[in-house]
């Protein structure tokens, strides 16, 4: 494997291992005023392939503002490991049954009360273009 190689593989994990670790995080989007809008969301994904999902509303303002907008930021942390990550990227929603019952998680049933398959669910794809890690 070349450096190049081992710098995306390492930096996959090291994703991975803040994923599993903090659970929620705070998407970034830009509303339709212009103004950055963040709120948390459940982290369901365990494994970091470059991109990362999330279940959202269809009709909410999040999914609107991406459809108009698709750059976010993605921010996370695990204070009681001194680690923080923010990433960048480009969001599309896109639902895919499969996938929802994939990325499921007991803890979305305040949200979507149905489980996946909930009248209105869909999924936000983001691609990673940046990422940047902080310890302390």
């Amino acid at each position: 494997m070349d450096d190049e190689a081992m710098t995306v593989a390492a930096g996959r994990q090291r994703v991975t291992e803040l994923i599993r670790a903090a659970r929620v995080c705070t998407l970034t989007t830009i509303a339709l005023d212009g103004r950055l809008s963040g709120r948390p969301m459940l982290l369901p994904q365990t494994e970091y392939d470059g991109e990362l999902w999330f279940l959202a509303h269809a009709g909410s303002s999040t999914v609107r503002q991406l459809r108009v907008n698709p750059e976010v930021e993605i921010s996370f942390g695990v204070p009681v490991q001194r680690r923080w990550m923010s990433l960048t990227g480009t969001a599309r929603d896109s639902y895919q049954p499969e996938r929802a019952e994939q990325l499921w998680q007991p803890e979305l049933a305040p949200w979507f009360p149905d489980g996946p398959d909930a009248a209105g669910l869909t999924l936000i794809a983001v691609h990673i273009t940046d990422a940047r890690h902080w310890t302390w």
